[in-house]
């Protein structure tokens, strides 16, 4: 679902709550550049605007069109701080797909995905959160 029109590199995202909602997100790109969006925050985005606050996990898979397979594709910095927001960074999970090869996207199974689960600390340490500004 991802609209990438310049940077060609599509990311999708599916958040967990904890309550076992799922939020999906996609990278949404922008001739402006900076008004883009990822698919992590798309997703973040979605699931607050809906009053959903407490996230367990996310998934993240993505890269560039017209690939045989996708690499290991890790959020940006800015959505690490935006995930930092609502979770404890030692908790959380971050799970990165990489996929062998997409060209049966519907036959993948367990054999062609690999994934590599980390906490949110791991990918932001010394991570910057809301107990942080304290009054």
């Amino acid at each position: 679902m991802a609209y990438t029109p310049y940077s060609h590199h599509k990311v999708g995202a599916a958040l967990l709550c904890k309550d076992g909602t799922v939020f999906k997100g996609c990278n949404i790109e922008n001739a402006g550049y900076t008004p883009t969006n990822c698919a992590e925050r798309t997703a973040v985005f979605k699931a607050v605007s809906e009053g959903k606050k407490d996230f367990e996990a996310i998934a993240i898979v993505g890269g560039m069109d017209n690939l045989k397979s996708l690499p290991l594709c890790a959020p940006c910095g800015v959505c690490r701080q935006v995930l930092r927001e609502f979770v404890a960074p030692e908790n959380f999970k971050v799970l990165l797909a990489e996929v062998e090869d997409v060209s049966n996207v519907s036959a993948i199974n367990e054999t062609g995905v690999k994934i590599k689960t980390m906490t949110l600390s791991e990918l932001l340490p010394l991570g910057f959160g809301p107990e942080n500004l304290v009054l």
